[in-house]
């Protein structure tokens, strides 16, 4: 087995949808990896690390994300491509009940009767673990007969010497994943190879 890393390379925005009607055509040859997490959790800067790119914008004011953006990812050297689809942030305060059903119609219409998503890639701060959203989002995702695998962020504001014994807090308090969640910094770096190698195996 190759020791060389896994690189996602060229890397493109192919829609911005604001609405269910505005939804990209699913392509059964290409694999879908949605990224759901709280709106303060990190996610636009996990993508730009994850792809080593700055599509996704960032911003002091958490849930700037309003619309489902689907990014096409090519693996290099492996004749691979994927979508990355970003989904609108949530549980953040300042958003109205009527923007949080918003949110819910649009994720429905993405996920309903969509074979080519293969999992939810579900960002969770480490430091706090899964919060009363978070829990709910589980338990929607899980009704939607969809896979969630736990990505923790902000890793480096946890010392490294307390990494697995959270985790194994986290996973014991009732956490569904797949697989063993990892950690990640995206200010660090830490985790993202293994991210990287993750979602490539999965698709």
């Amino acid at each position: 087995m190759s020791n060389e890393k896994i690189l996602f390379i060229n890397s493109r925005l192919e829609a911005s949808c604001f609405k269910p009607g505005q939804l990209l055509s699913e392509d059964i040859n290409i694999p879908e990896i949605a990224i759901a997490g709280r709106s303060n959790v990190g996610k636009s800067s996990l993508i730009n690390a994850l792809l080593n790119t700055k599509l996704a914008k960032t911003g002091s004011t958490p849930g700037k994300t309003r619309s489902i953006n689907f990014y096409r990812v090519e693996i290099k050297g492996a004749q691979k491509i994927f979508r990355l689809v970003d989904l609108p942030g949530y549980g953040y305060a300042a958003r109205s009940k009527d923007e949080r059903n918003e949110w819910k119609k649009l994720i429905s219409a993405y996920i309903k009767e969509r074979e080519s998503l293969k999992f939810f890639c579900h960002l969770v701060d480490f430091r706090h673990g899964l919060l009363a959203n978070d829990k709910e989002l589980q338990e929607w995702i899980r009704q939607n007969g969809k896979n969630i695998f736990v990505v923790f962020t902000k890793a480096d504001k946890v010392p490294k010497t307390k990494w697995i014994s959270t985790r194994q807090n986290y996973v014991k308090d009732g956490l569904f994943s797949y697989d063993i969640p990892i950690i990640t910094s995206s200010d660090k770096k830490i985790g993202i190879e293994n991210l990287r190698e993750f979602i490539s195996n999965v698709i």
